[in-house]
Protein backbone atom coordinates (compact mmCIF):
# COMPACT_ATOMS: atom_id res chain seq x y z
CA UNK A 1 0.00 0.00 0.00
CA UNK A 2 1.13 3.41 -0.91
CA UNK A 3 0.94 6.35 1.48
CA UNK A 4 1.30 10.11 1.18
CA UNK A 5 0.96 13.27 0.06
CA UNK A 6 0.03 13.61 -4.11
CA UNK A 7 -2.14 16.39 -6.00
CA UNK A 8 -5.73 15.70 -6.39
CA UNK A 9 -5.36 14.51 -10.15
CA UNK A 10 -3.34 11.93 -8.91
CA UNK A 11 -5.00 10.88 -5.97
CA UNK A 12 -8.23 8.77 -8.47
CA UNK A 13 -8.35 5.58 -6.92
CA UNK A 14 -7.05 6.10 -3.56
CA UNK A 15 -8.68 7.24 -0.60
CA UNK A 16 -8.23 10.16 1.79
CA UNK A 17 -6.47 9.61 5.66
CA UNK A 18 -7.57 12.53 6.68
CA UNK A 19 -10.68 14.44 6.70
CA UNK A 20 -10.47 17.62 3.96
CA UNK A 21 -12.56 20.85 4.77
CA UNK A 22 -11.42 24.16 2.22
CA UNK A 23 -14.62 26.47 1.58
CA UNK A 24 -17.46 24.91 1.05
CA UNK A 25 -15.53 21.50 0.63
CA UNK A 26 -15.75 18.48 2.94
CA UNK A 27 -14.15 15.26 2.18
CA UNK A 28 -14.65 12.81 4.95
CA UNK A 29 -11.98 10.77 6.30
CA UNK A 30 -11.74 7.75 3.96
CA UNK A 31 -13.42 9.18 0.95
CA UNK A 32 -12.61 7.10 -2.44
CA UNK A 33 -11.63 9.50 -4.24
CA UNK A 34 -13.38 9.53 -8.53
CA UNK A 35 -13.58 12.72 -11.16
CA UNK A 36 -15.89 13.99 -9.10
CA UNK A 37 -13.96 14.38 -5.97
CA UNK A 38 -10.88 15.91 -7.88
CA UNK A 39 -13.16 18.10 -9.48
CA UNK A 40 -14.68 19.65 -6.08
CA UNK A 41 -11.24 19.65 -4.26
CA UNK A 42 -9.72 21.64 -7.74
CA UNK A 43 -12.82 24.23 -7.34
CA UNK A 44 -11.85 24.63 -3.26
CA UNK A 45 -8.40 25.78 -4.24
CA UNK A 46 -7.14 22.16 -2.96
CA UNK A 47 -3.64 21.42 -4.34
CA UNK A 48 -1.94 18.49 -2.42
CA UNK A 49 -3.91 15.72 -0.18
CA UNK A 50 -2.53 12.95 1.64
CA UNK A 51 -3.90 9.96 0.33
CA UNK A 52 -3.63 5.63 0.55
CA UNK A 53 -3.57 3.81 -2.44
CA UNK A 54 -3.69 -0.23 -3.00
CA UNK A 55 -0.86 -2.26 -4.46
CA UNK A 56 -1.49 -5.07 -5.99
CA UNK A 57 -2.50 -7.86 -3.60
CA UNK A 58 -3.95 -5.89 -1.00
CA UNK A 59 -7.23 -5.42 0.38
CA UNK A 60 -8.95 -2.61 1.83
CA UNK A 61 -9.52 -2.68 5.42
CA UNK A 62 -13.64 -3.30 5.33
CA UNK A 63 -13.08 -6.36 3.33
CA UNK A 64 -10.43 -7.74 5.10
CA UNK A 65 -11.29 -6.88 8.44
CA UNK A 66 -14.67 -8.56 7.60
CA UNK A 67 -13.25 -11.59 6.53
CA UNK A 68 -11.13 -11.91 9.38
CA UNK A 69 -14.38 -11.43 11.75
CA UNK A 70 -16.06 -14.02 9.86
CA UNK A 71 -13.59 -16.52 9.90
CA UNK A 72 -13.73 -16.41 13.63
CA UNK A 73 -17.47 -16.24 14.38
CA UNK A 74 -18.54 -19.76 15.25
CA UNK A 75 -21.48 -20.78 17.11
CA UNK A 76 -24.20 -18.26 18.50
CA UNK A 77 -22.14 -15.18 16.79
CA UNK A 78 -23.17 -12.74 13.95
CA UNK A 79 -20.65 -10.46 12.35
CA UNK A 80 -22.30 -6.80 11.50
CA UNK A 81 -20.82 -4.87 8.30
CA UNK A 82 -17.19 -3.99 8.30
CA UNK A 83 -17.19 0.01 8.77
CA UNK A 84 -14.15 1.95 8.78
CA UNK A 85 -11.63 -0.81 9.43
CA UNK A 86 -14.10 -2.62 12.00
CA UNK A 87 -15.67 -5.81 11.87
CA UNK A 88 -18.07 -6.32 15.58
CA UNK A 89 -18.93 -9.25 16.87
CA UNK A 90 -22.43 -9.88 18.56
CA UNK A 91 -23.87 -12.61 20.48
CA UNK A 92 -26.96 -14.13 18.54
CA UNK A 93 -28.55 -15.87 21.76
CA UNK A 94 -27.69 -15.75 25.23
CA UNK A 95 -24.78 -18.03 26.85
CA UNK A 96 -21.59 -17.75 27.76
CA UNK A 97 -18.73 -16.80 25.75
CA UNK A 98 -16.10 -19.41 24.65
CA UNK A 99 -13.16 -18.07 23.99
CA UNK A 100 -9.50 -19.28 23.21
CA UNK A 101 -6.85 -17.01 25.05
CA UNK A 102 -4.41 -18.58 22.70
CA UNK A 103 -5.80 -18.21 19.45
CA UNK A 104 -6.98 -14.30 20.20
CA UNK A 105 -2.96 -13.93 20.89
CA UNK A 106 -2.12 -15.36 18.15
CA UNK A 107 -3.62 -13.39 15.78
CA UNK A 108 -3.02 -10.30 17.22
CA UNK A 109 1.14 -10.88 17.01
CA UNK A 110 0.61 -12.18 13.11
CA UNK A 111 0.92 -7.71 12.75
CA UNK A 112 0.57 -4.55 13.88
CA UNK A 113 -1.87 -3.70 11.28
CA UNK A 114 -4.46 -6.33 12.49
CA UNK A 115 -6.51 -6.19 16.27
CA UNK A 116 -8.71 -8.50 17.84
CA UNK A 117 -10.40 -7.65 21.33
CA UNK A 118 -12.95 -9.93 22.96
CA UNK A 119 -14.80 -9.73 26.25
CA UNK A 120 -13.64 -12.23 29.27
CA UNK A 121 -13.87 -15.61 28.40
CA UNK A 122 -16.43 -17.09 30.00
CA UNK A 123 -18.53 -14.11 30.67
CA UNK A 124 -22.86 -14.46 30.45
CA UNK A 125 -23.92 -12.32 27.63
CA UNK A 126 -27.42 -11.62 26.41
CA UNK A 127 -28.90 -11.71 22.95
CA UNK A 128 -27.56 -8.79 20.93
CA UNK A 129 -24.11 -8.06 23.43
CA UNK A 130 -21.21 -6.94 21.38
CA UNK A 131 -18.41 -9.66 22.35
CA UNK A 132 -15.55 -8.91 20.04
CA UNK A 133 -14.28 -6.62 17.30
CA UNK A 134 -11.82 -6.99 14.53
CA UNK A 135 -10.22 -3.84 13.76
CA UNK A 136 -7.61 -2.81 10.55
CA UNK A 137 -4.91 -0.12 11.71
CA UNK A 138 -4.14 0.66 8.50
CA UNK A 139 -6.39 1.39 5.38
CA UNK A 140 -5.46 -1.76 4.33
CA UNK A 141 -3.48 -4.86 4.11
CA UNK A 142 -1.70 -7.48 1.81
CA UNK A 143 -3.95 -10.12 1.35
CA UNK A 144 -1.23 -12.83 2.62
CA UNK A 145 -1.56 -11.15 6.00
CA UNK A 146 -5.22 -11.27 6.27
CA UNK A 147 -4.31 -15.43 5.39
CA UNK A 148 -2.36 -15.64 7.94
CA UNK A 149 -4.24 -14.08 10.36
CA UNK A 150 -7.64 -16.73 9.84
CA UNK A 151 -4.88 -19.88 9.64
CA UNK A 152 -3.71 -18.80 13.06
CA UNK A 153 -7.15 -19.55 14.45
CA UNK A 154 -6.54 -23.38 13.66
CA UNK A 155 -10.62 -23.99 13.90
CA UNK A 156 -10.75 -21.68 17.22
CA UNK A 157 -14.27 -20.05 16.79
CA UNK A 158 -15.55 -17.37 19.19
CA UNK A 159 -18.80 -18.92 19.88
CA UNK A 160 -21.74 -18.80 22.33
CA UNK A 161 -22.44 -21.20 24.39
CA UNK A 162 -26.25 -21.51 25.03
CA UNK A 163 -27.92 -21.64 28.74
CA UNK A 164 -29.57 -25.33 28.89
CA UNK A 165 -30.21 -25.48 32.11
CA UNK A 166 -33.68 -24.56 33.03
CA UNK A 167 -35.06 -26.59 36.11
CA UNK A 168 -32.91 -25.54 39.16
CA UNK A 169 -33.87 -26.63 42.97
CA UNK A 170 -32.74 -24.97 45.72
CA UNK A 171 -32.16 -26.15 49.14
CA UNK A 172 -31.93 -23.91 52.62
CA UNK A 173 -30.85 -25.11 55.70
CA UNK A 174 -31.87 -23.52 59.02
CA UNK A 175 -30.29 -23.21 62.39
CA UNK A 176 -31.23 -20.85 65.09
CA UNK A 177 -31.24 -17.26 64.71
CA UNK A 178 -31.23 -17.05 60.76
CA UNK A 179 -34.53 -15.26 60.19
CA UNK A 180 -36.76 -16.65 57.16
CA UNK A 181 -36.36 -13.33 55.46
CA UNK A 182 -33.09 -13.93 55.15
CA UNK A 183 -33.70 -17.07 52.87
CA UNK A 184 -36.68 -14.82 51.22
CA UNK A 185 -34.08 -12.32 50.24
CA UNK A 186 -31.87 -15.04 49.08
CA UNK A 187 -34.63 -16.73 46.71
CA UNK A 188 -35.41 -14.03 45.37
CA UNK A 189 -31.69 -12.52 44.40
CA UNK A 190 -31.28 -16.40 43.24
CA UNK A 191 -33.86 -16.06 40.86
CA UNK A 192 -32.92 -12.83 39.57
CA UNK A 193 -29.74 -14.42 38.85
CA UNK A 194 -31.24 -17.49 36.99
CA UNK A 195 -33.44 -15.40 34.83
CA UNK A 196 -31.20 -13.97 32.46
CA UNK A 197 -30.71 -17.73 31.68
CA UNK A 198 -33.82 -18.30 31.28
CA UNK A 199 -33.53 -20.69 33.86
CA UNK A 200 -36.25 -20.98 37.00
CA UNK A 201 -36.68 -22.58 40.77
CA UNK A 202 -38.75 -25.37 40.34
CA UNK A 203 -38.57 -26.52 43.74
CA UNK A 204 -37.38 -25.31 47.14
CA UNK A 205 -36.83 -26.61 50.62
CA UNK A 206 -35.95 -25.50 53.58
CA UNK A 207 -34.57 -27.94 56.58
CA UNK A 208 -32.30 -27.79 59.41
CA UNK A 209 -28.66 -27.87 59.58
CA UNK A 210 -28.58 -31.53 59.53
CA UNK A 211 -26.52 -34.20 57.37
CA UNK A 212 -29.40 -36.80 57.40
CA UNK A 213 -32.04 -33.93 56.70
CA UNK A 214 -30.26 -32.32 54.20
CA UNK A 215 -29.56 -35.74 52.32
CA UNK A 216 -33.05 -35.94 51.92
CA UNK A 217 -33.98 -32.46 50.60
CA UNK A 218 -30.56 -33.17 47.88
CA UNK A 219 -32.36 -36.46 46.85
CA UNK A 220 -35.80 -35.15 46.84
CA UNK A 221 -34.87 -32.27 44.27
CA UNK A 222 -32.87 -34.79 41.87
CA UNK A 223 -36.01 -37.03 41.97
CA UNK A 224 -38.22 -34.16 41.01
CA UNK A 225 -35.78 -33.55 37.87
CA UNK A 226 -34.11 -30.36 38.87
CA UNK A 227 -31.08 -30.55 36.38
CA UNK A 228 -29.04 -28.24 38.87
CA UNK A 229 -29.05 -27.37 42.64
CA UNK A 230 -27.85 -25.37 44.82
CA UNK A 231 -27.37 -25.33 48.40
CA UNK A 232 -27.44 -22.34 50.55
CA UNK A 233 -25.91 -23.12 54.14
CA UNK A 234 -27.08 -21.42 57.40
CA UNK A 235 -23.64 -22.16 58.13
CA UNK A 236 -20.70 -21.55 55.70
CA UNK A 237 -18.66 -24.94 54.60
CA UNK A 238 -15.52 -24.89 56.77
CA UNK A 239 -14.20 -28.64 55.52
CA UNK A 240 -14.99 -31.36 52.57
CA UNK A 241 -16.41 -33.46 55.99
CA UNK A 242 -19.03 -30.66 56.87
CA UNK A 243 -22.61 -30.99 56.53
CA UNK A 244 -22.77 -29.81 53.09
CA UNK A 245 -20.43 -32.10 51.26
CA UNK A 246 -21.46 -35.20 53.68
CA UNK A 247 -24.44 -34.89 52.83
CA UNK A 248 -23.76 -34.98 48.92
CA UNK A 249 -21.70 -37.91 49.61
CA UNK A 250 -24.19 -39.50 51.88
CA UNK A 251 -26.89 -39.43 48.77
CA UNK A 252 -23.77 -40.96 47.06
CA UNK A 253 -23.02 -37.70 45.27
CA UNK A 254 -19.08 -36.69 44.32
CA UNK A 255 -17.00 -33.69 45.54
CA UNK A 256 -15.52 -31.82 42.42
CA UNK A 257 -13.61 -29.67 44.31
CA UNK A 258 -14.25 -27.02 47.66
CA UNK A 259 -12.99 -23.61 47.62
CA UNK A 260 -11.87 -21.16 44.95
CA UNK A 261 -9.42 -18.41 44.14
CA UNK A 262 -11.66 -16.08 43.63
CA UNK A 263 -12.67 -13.17 46.70
CA UNK A 264 -15.45 -12.85 47.36
CA UNK A 265 -16.30 -16.41 47.23
CA UNK A 266 -14.06 -18.84 48.60
CA UNK A 267 -16.25 -20.97 50.39
CA UNK A 268 -17.81 -22.73 47.42
CA UNK A 269 -18.50 -26.25 47.02
CA UNK A 270 -18.70 -28.00 43.46
CA UNK A 271 -19.70 -31.62 43.24
CA UNK A 272 -22.67 -33.28 41.70
CA UNK A 273 -25.08 -36.34 42.43
CA UNK A 274 -25.12 -38.48 39.16
CA UNK A 275 -25.19 -36.34 36.15
CA UNK A 276 -26.80 -33.26 37.88
CA UNK A 277 -24.29 -30.48 39.23
CA UNK A 278 -24.45 -29.36 42.86
CA UNK A 279 -23.21 -26.16 44.09
CA UNK A 280 -22.84 -25.38 47.95
CA UNK A 281 -22.84 -21.97 47.66
CA UNK A 282 -20.66 -19.68 49.57
CA UNK A 283 -22.06 -16.65 52.11
CA UNK A 284 -21.95 -13.81 49.09
CA UNK A 285 -23.95 -16.09 46.82
CA UNK A 286 -27.00 -14.36 48.82
CA UNK A 287 -25.92 -10.82 47.66
CA UNK A 288 -26.68 -9.45 44.20
CA UNK A 289 -23.29 -7.87 43.62
CA UNK A 290 -20.90 -10.41 41.27
CA UNK A 291 -18.83 -13.33 43.19
CA UNK A 292 -16.99 -15.89 42.72
CA UNK A 293 -20.64 -17.93 42.11
CA UNK A 294 -21.60 -16.20 39.08
CA UNK A 295 -18.67 -17.55 37.92
CA UNK A 296 -19.76 -21.28 38.88
CA UNK A 297 -23.29 -20.77 38.12
CA UNK A 298 -23.31 -19.75 34.54
CA UNK A 299 -20.97 -22.00 33.14
CA UNK A 300 -23.12 -24.96 34.67
CA UNK A 301 -26.16 -23.25 33.30
CA UNK A 302 -24.97 -23.38 29.91
CA UNK A 303 -24.21 -27.06 30.35
CA UNK A 304 -20.71 -26.14 30.90
CA UNK A 305 -18.47 -28.66 33.15
CA UNK A 306 -16.31 -26.84 35.73
CA UNK A 307 -13.53 -29.02 36.90
CA UNK A 308 -10.48 -28.59 39.88
CA UNK A 309 -8.19 -27.48 36.73
CA UNK A 310 -11.08 -24.76 35.95
CA UNK A 311 -11.57 -23.68 39.45
CA UNK A 312 -7.69 -23.31 40.61
CA UNK A 313 -7.34 -21.44 37.54
CA UNK A 314 -9.03 -18.52 38.22
CA UNK A 315 -6.68 -17.11 40.02
CA UNK A 316 -5.41 -14.38 37.99
CA UNK A 317 -8.88 -11.45 38.05
CA UNK A 318 -10.26 -13.43 40.81
CA UNK A 319 -9.82 -10.68 43.53
CA UNK A 320 -13.06 -8.68 42.74
CA UNK A 321 -14.09 -5.42 43.38
CA UNK A 322 -13.71 -4.17 46.97
CA UNK A 323 -16.49 -5.25 49.41
CA UNK A 324 -17.61 -2.86 52.21
CA UNK A 325 -18.23 -5.47 54.58
CA UNK A 326 -14.36 -6.05 54.54
CA UNK A 327 -11.72 -3.55 55.58
CA UNK A 328 -9.00 -2.73 53.21
CA UNK A 329 -5.59 -2.35 53.72
CA UNK A 330 -5.50 1.10 53.88
CA UNK A 331 -8.06 1.62 56.64
CA UNK A 332 -6.78 1.44 60.30
CA UNK A 333 -9.24 -1.71 61.79
CA UNK A 334 -7.38 -1.66 65.34
CA UNK A 335 -9.92 -1.76 67.93
CA UNK A 336 -12.53 -1.60 64.97
CA UNK A 337 -16.22 -2.36 66.53
CA UNK A 338 -18.86 -1.10 68.59
CA UNK A 339 -17.11 0.43 71.59
CA UNK A 340 -17.12 4.10 70.38
CA UNK A 341 -20.16 5.55 68.39
CA UNK A 342 -20.70 9.14 68.10
CA UNK A 343 -24.44 10.32 68.19
CA UNK A 344 -25.44 12.90 65.62
CA UNK A 345 -28.52 14.60 65.73
CA UNK A 346 -30.04 16.18 62.69
CA UNK A 347 -31.97 19.57 63.55
CA UNK A 348 -31.49 21.82 60.70
CA UNK A 349 -34.70 21.08 58.97
CA UNK A 350 -37.36 23.92 57.58
CA UNK A 351 -40.06 21.74 58.68
CA UNK A 352 -42.04 22.96 55.49
CA UNK A 353 -44.40 19.94 56.01
CA UNK A 354 -45.66 21.35 59.70
CA UNK A 355 -47.48 24.57 57.69
CA UNK A 356 -44.98 27.36 59.44
CA UNK A 357 -43.66 26.85 63.13
CA UNK A 358 -40.47 25.16 63.53
CA UNK A 359 -41.95 21.51 64.96
CA UNK A 360 -38.14 20.71 66.46
CA UNK A 361 -39.19 23.56 69.13
CA UNK A 362 -42.74 22.41 69.28
CA UNK A 363 -43.42 20.61 72.82
CA UNK A 364 -43.61 17.42 73.73
CA UNK A 365 -44.54 16.55 77.34
CA UNK A 366 -43.56 19.89 78.68
CA UNK A 367 -40.30 19.61 76.67
CA UNK A 368 -39.11 20.83 73.17
CA UNK A 369 -38.89 17.98 70.53
CA UNK A 370 -35.00 18.27 69.78
CA UNK A 371 -34.11 18.50 73.26
CA UNK A 372 -35.65 15.05 74.56
CA UNK A 373 -34.23 13.57 70.97
CA UNK A 374 -30.55 14.78 72.65
CA UNK A 375 -31.20 13.83 76.12
CA UNK A 376 -32.07 10.11 74.98
CA UNK A 377 -28.72 10.01 73.07
CA UNK A 378 -26.65 11.65 76.04
CA UNK A 379 -28.13 8.71 78.23
CA UNK A 380 -26.74 6.26 75.62
CA UNK A 381 -23.54 5.23 75.10
CA UNK A 382 -23.48 6.82 72.21
CA UNK A 383 -20.79 9.53 72.69
CA UNK A 384 -20.17 12.31 71.87
CA UNK A 385 -23.32 13.71 70.93
CA UNK A 386 -23.44 16.62 67.72
CA UNK A 387 -26.47 18.49 66.65
CA UNK A 388 -26.71 19.76 63.31
CA UNK A 389 -27.84 23.01 63.17
CA UNK A 390 -29.66 25.37 60.29
CA UNK A 391 -33.13 26.64 60.19
CA UNK A 392 -33.68 28.97 63.25
CA UNK A 393 -29.75 27.46 64.94
CA UNK A 394 -29.93 30.56 67.72
CA UNK A 395 -33.55 28.76 68.82
CA UNK A 396 -32.70 25.75 68.39
CA UNK A 397 -29.22 26.00 70.58
CA UNK A 398 -30.98 27.66 73.09
CA UNK A 399 -33.98 24.89 73.33
CA UNK A 400 -30.88 22.04 74.06
CA UNK A 401 -29.39 24.83 76.82
CA UNK A 402 -27.32 23.07 79.61
CA UNK A 403 -27.01 19.65 77.80
CA UNK A 404 -23.23 18.39 77.17
CA UNK A 405 -23.81 18.66 72.88
CA UNK A 406 -21.55 19.65 70.79
CA UNK A 407 -22.87 22.18 67.77
CA UNK A 408 -21.65 22.20 64.50
CA UNK A 409 -24.17 24.55 61.96
CA UNK A 410 -24.69 23.53 58.33
CA UNK A 411 -24.89 27.19 56.41
CA UNK A 412 -26.52 24.87 53.67
CA UNK A 413 -29.43 23.12 55.03
CA UNK A 414 -31.68 24.46 52.53
CA UNK A 415 -29.85 22.35 50.30
CA UNK A 416 -31.46 19.10 51.82
CA UNK A 417 -30.85 16.12 54.26
CA UNK A 418 -27.62 15.08 52.40
CA UNK A 419 -25.77 18.44 53.43
CA UNK A 420 -26.59 17.93 56.95
CA UNK A 421 -25.70 14.66 57.40
CA UNK A 422 -22.48 15.17 55.84
CA UNK A 423 -22.39 18.33 57.98
CA UNK A 424 -22.43 16.00 61.05
CA UNK A 425 -20.45 12.89 60.01
CA UNK A 426 -17.42 15.41 59.38
CA UNK A 427 -17.92 16.40 63.02
CA UNK A 428 -17.38 12.60 64.39
CA UNK A 429 -14.09 12.34 65.90
CA UNK A 430 -11.23 10.30 64.60
CA UNK A 431 -11.85 8.02 67.75
CA UNK A 432 -15.10 6.99 66.54
CA UNK A 433 -16.15 3.18 65.28
CA UNK A 434 -19.34 4.90 63.84
CA UNK A 435 -21.81 6.99 64.03
CA UNK A 436 -25.82 6.48 65.00
CA UNK A 437 -27.58 9.06 62.43
CA UNK A 438 -30.72 10.51 64.77
CA UNK A 439 -33.58 12.77 63.61
CA UNK A 440 -34.67 15.81 65.71
CA UNK A 441 -37.86 14.86 65.30
CA UNK A 442 -37.95 11.82 66.02
CA UNK A 443 -38.53 12.55 70.23
CA UNK A 444 -40.01 8.47 70.93
CA UNK A 445 -36.48 7.17 70.31
CA UNK A 446 -35.43 5.95 73.50
CA UNK A 447 -32.49 5.31 74.94
CA UNK A 448 -32.51 1.53 75.15
CA UNK A 449 -33.58 1.23 71.19
CA UNK A 450 -29.86 3.67 70.65
CA UNK A 451 -28.16 1.16 72.77
CA UNK A 452 -29.65 -2.24 71.30
CA UNK A 453 -28.63 -0.35 67.79
CA UNK A 454 -25.11 0.03 69.17
CA UNK A 455 -24.88 -3.65 70.82
CA UNK A 456 -25.88 -5.11 67.09
CA UNK A 457 -22.70 -3.03 65.05
CA UNK A 458 -20.82 -6.04 64.46
CA UNK A 459 -17.80 -4.91 61.51
CA UNK A 460 -15.90 -7.92 61.91
CA UNK A 461 -19.05 -10.20 61.11
CA UNK A 462 -19.85 -7.91 57.96
CA UNK A 463 -22.57 -6.07 60.11
CA UNK A 464 -21.73 -2.37 59.18
CA UNK A 465 -25.13 -0.88 58.79
CA UNK A 466 -28.01 -1.43 62.10
CA UNK A 467 -31.38 -0.65 62.08
CA UNK A 468 -34.67 -0.66 63.64
CA UNK A 469 -37.37 -2.86 62.49
CA UNK A 470 -41.14 -3.28 63.78
CA UNK A 471 -43.39 -5.83 61.43
CA UNK A 472 -41.25 -5.88 58.70
CA UNK A 473 -41.07 -2.10 58.36
CA UNK A 474 -37.16 0.00 59.09
CA UNK A 475 -36.93 2.98 61.12
CA UNK A 476 -34.65 5.33 62.31
CA UNK A 477 -32.49 6.13 63.79
CA UNK A 478 -29.57 4.19 61.68
CA UNK A 479 -26.28 3.56 63.05
CA UNK A 480 -23.17 3.35 60.10
CA UNK A 481 -19.97 1.89 60.64
CA UNK A 482 -16.89 4.42 59.84
CA UNK A 483 -16.26 2.50 57.08
CA UNK A 484 -19.04 3.86 55.09
CA UNK A 485 -18.30 7.42 56.01
CA UNK A 486 -16.81 7.75 52.72
CA UNK A 487 -19.86 7.33 51.01
CA UNK A 488 -22.08 8.91 53.20
CA UNK A 489 -19.99 11.89 52.54
CA UNK A 490 -20.50 12.79 48.70
CA UNK A 491 -24.59 12.31 49.14
CA UNK A 492 -26.62 14.56 47.72
CA UNK A 493 -30.29 16.23 48.04
CA UNK A 494 -32.81 15.11 50.22
CA UNK A 495 -32.64 11.88 50.27
CA UNK A 496 -30.35 10.97 52.81
CA UNK A 497 -28.66 7.34 52.90
CA UNK A 498 -31.30 5.39 51.65
CA UNK A 499 -29.95 4.61 48.81
CA UNK A 500 -26.76 3.63 50.38
CA UNK A 501 -28.59 0.82 52.78
CA UNK A 502 -30.20 -0.64 49.42
CA UNK A 503 -26.32 -0.54 48.04
CA UNK A 504 -25.06 -2.83 50.68
CA UNK A 505 -27.50 -4.75 51.25
CA UNK A 506 -25.58 -7.41 52.59
CA UNK A 507 -24.03 -5.26 55.36
CA UNK A 508 -27.55 -4.46 57.17
CA UNK A 509 -28.16 -5.96 60.57
CA UNK A 510 -31.67 -5.67 61.39
CA UNK A 511 -33.24 -4.85 65.23
CA UNK A 512 -36.23 -5.84 66.03
CA UNK A 513 -37.80 -3.09 68.21
CA UNK A 514 -41.55 -3.35 70.03
CA UNK A 515 -41.92 0.44 69.92
CA UNK A 516 -43.44 2.57 67.51
CA UNK A 517 -41.16 5.06 68.34
CA UNK A 518 -38.42 4.57 65.44
CA UNK A 519 -40.96 4.59 62.74
CA UNK A 520 -43.12 8.44 64.20
CA UNK A 521 -41.94 11.30 62.68
CA UNK A 522 -43.09 14.48 63.61
CA UNK A 523 -43.89 16.30 60.11
CA UNK A 524 -47.03 17.22 60.60
CA UNK A 525 -49.85 18.52 63.17
CA UNK A 526 -51.36 15.33 63.22
CA UNK A 527 -48.41 13.89 63.76
CA UNK A 528 -47.82 15.39 66.97
CA UNK A 529 -50.88 15.26 68.10
CA UNK A 530 -50.36 11.28 67.83
CA UNK A 531 -46.90 11.74 69.71
CA UNK A 532 -48.68 13.47 72.58
CA UNK A 533 -51.16 10.28 72.80
CA UNK A 534 -48.39 8.24 73.61
CA UNK A 535 -47.12 7.87 77.14
CA UNK A 536 -44.01 9.68 78.02
CA UNK A 537 -41.21 8.27 78.01
CA UNK A 538 -39.14 7.13 81.50
CA UNK A 539 -37.35 9.62 83.47
CA UNK A 540 -33.18 9.93 82.57
CA UNK A 541 -29.93 10.20 84.22
CA UNK A 542 -27.82 12.00 82.19
CA UNK A 543 -24.36 12.41 82.54
CA UNK A 544 -22.11 15.03 83.83
CA UNK A 545 -21.53 18.24 81.56
CA UNK A 546 -18.04 18.34 80.43
CA UNK A 547 -15.72 20.64 81.18
CA UNK A 548 -14.49 21.47 77.20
Amino acid sequence: MKFGPVSPKDAIGSVTVHAIRQGSLVLKKGTLIGPDEVIAMLHAGVTEIVVARLDEGDLSEDIAAASIANAIAGEGVEVERAFTGRANLFAAKAGVLIVDREAVDRINCIDEAITFATLPAFKAVVEGEMIGTVKLIPFGIEAALRDRAIAALRDSKLRVAPFTVKRVGVVSTMLPGLASKVIDKTIRVTEDRLAPAGASIIAERRVPHDQTRLSAAIRELSDLGAELILVFGASAIADRRDVIPAALEDVGGHIEHFGMPVDPGNLILIGGIGAVPVIGAPGCARSPKENGFDWVLMRLLAGIKVTRADITGMGVGGLLMEIVTRPQPRVATEGEGNRNIAAVVLAAGRSTRMGGPNKLLAELNGKKLVRTVAEQALASRASPVIVVTGHQHKDVERALEGLDVQFVHNPDFADGLASSLKTGIAAVPDSANGAIVCLGDMPLVDTRTIDRLIDALSPDQGALIVVPVNDGRRGNPVLWSRRLFGELMVLDGDFGARYLIAKHAEAVAEVEVNSRGPFLDIDTPEALMKAREQPPLPALKLPPRSSN
